[in-house]
């Protein structure tokens, strides 16, 4: 067993984070720092706080952290630049906040002198993967405790045992029965795993459902919004400027009431099994559909192509934790001097889960040009003829394999 000092903990104040905690401190002796992230999952941080110091925490070892403006600025945003969609569903609202809690467990590690890492992550999961990537990539020495990977405490009944024995404060959820979901929530999106959806024949139940009312259930009137964007990012909705946290959680209190957003999928995870999981990303769907349409008029035709060809593979490195890696890094450059143009307004009608884009325009940089594209009298703008020739040279090669091997050999 490695000889450690000092660790930084990623720390909810859940079940799973305070049997760690304690664990840690009985397994490995070692003084304990604990970080809990403010990513705008929704949930009072603070009882973390008295958790934490009731388990024997110092005060200056605790680390409660608002990161929800860096998450949407420098994780959701770039993201979105590239249109990412992971296996054609998949908007990554899990995979994309954890680049950003590895690299505040580094920052904290650095800060207070810790030799090591924990995280919560079970062993079968990708989180454990994109946590230790990430900190391996920032900090190449760091040392890395996965207790699901060392303990043996590998039941809900276990761990409920082992806080009791501990004197560790069990929630009354805990003492019956918990959640019948492992959920997941940041600003970008709250998932649902486990239990029930285990079987990925049985429907997800309605009640199941936080931010999102079934499309049934959504007004009869459609919600026509506006969105600006500048660079390729989202910086206002219905003319009024808000920071990029603010504008996220106004899309997804719009989308939510509208029914958009909802996800049942079953994905290859980066381990190997295939998981079944339900996802709600209201603010993203919105934000994805829009942001494509500023695109239509504002992008070239073949580097918006080139985007589209690259996507899976940036979406795959986030999926699978590279998000600190070196071609992650200069897919992003690329991408990002893909937006330099990417500037004007679009305008969605949402409705009975549904995004309907009805207009968009940029007056700086849009490519659609009227007078070529008309159905009427375009003054010459554009000569049919030449249209000729291009589809002459284009077919040439299939005429020549025509009449050599016959047309459908």
């Amino acid at each position: 067993m490695a000889d450690i000092k000092k660790v930084v903990l990623a720390y909810s104040g859940g079940l799973d984070t305070s049997v760690i905690l304690r664990w840690l401190q009985e397994t490995y002796g070692c003084e304990v720092v604990t970080f809990t992230a403010d990513i705008g999952q929704g949930e009072e941080l603070e009882p973390a706080r008295a958790k934490a110091l009731k388990l024997g925490i110092k005060q200056q070892n605790i680390y409660i952290d608002d990161l929800r403006e860096e998450f949407v600025r420098d994780f959701v945003f770039p993201m979105f630049r590239a249109n990412t969609v992971y296996e054609g569903e998949y908007l990554l609202g899990t995979s994309i906040a954890r680049p950003l809690i590895a690299k505040r467990l580094v920052e904290i590690a650095n800060e207070t002198g810790a030799d090591a890492v924990s995280h919560g992550a079970t062993g079968k999961g990708n989180d454990q993967v994109r946590f230790e990537l990430g900190a391996y990539a920032l900090k190449p020495g760091i040392k890395i405790i996965a207790p699901w990977r060392e303990w043996d405490l590998l039941s809900r009944e276990k761990l409920l045992a082992y806080a009791e024995q501990h004197g560790i404060p069990i929630d009354m959820k805990h003492k019956q029965g918990g959640s019948p979901y492992s959920m997941d929530a940041n600003l970008l999106h709250i998932s649902y795993e486990g239990r029930h959806l285990e079987n990925p024949a049985a429907e997800a139940e309605e009640s199941m459902w936080r931010w999102t009312v079934s499309p049934e259930a959504a007004p009869d009137a459609a919600e026509y919004v506006e969105l600006e964007f500048e660079r390729g990012d989202l910086v206002a909705i219905n003319g009024k400027r808000m920071a990029a946290h603010e504008l996220l959680a106004e899309l997804n209190r719009l989308g939510g009431k509208h029914g958009i957003g909802r996800l049942d999928l079953v994905e290859n995870r980066y381990v190997g099994m295939k998981s079944r999981g339900c996802y709600e990303t209201p603010g993203g769907a919105i934000l994805l559909r829009a942001h494509r349409a500023i695109e239509s008029i504002t992008l070239d035709r073949e580097v918006a192509h080139l985007k589209d060809d690259l996507m899976p593979r940036y979406a795959s490195l986030i999926y699978n934790g590279y998000w600190w890696s070196l071609e992650r890094r200069a897919l992003q450059t690329l991408i990002d001097e893909t937006q330099r143009h990417v500037n004007g307004w679009v305008r969605v009608k949402l409705y009975k889960g549904n995004v309907i884009v009805t207009g968009r325009d940029s007056k700086t940089d849009s490519l659609f040009d009227a007078t070529i594209a008309t159905f009427e009298d375009d003054a010459g703008a554009y000569d049919q003829k030449d249209a000729g020739g291009f589809i002459k040279l284009n077919a040439l090669r299939m005429r020549i394999a025509a009449r050599k091997r016959g047309p459908l050999a």
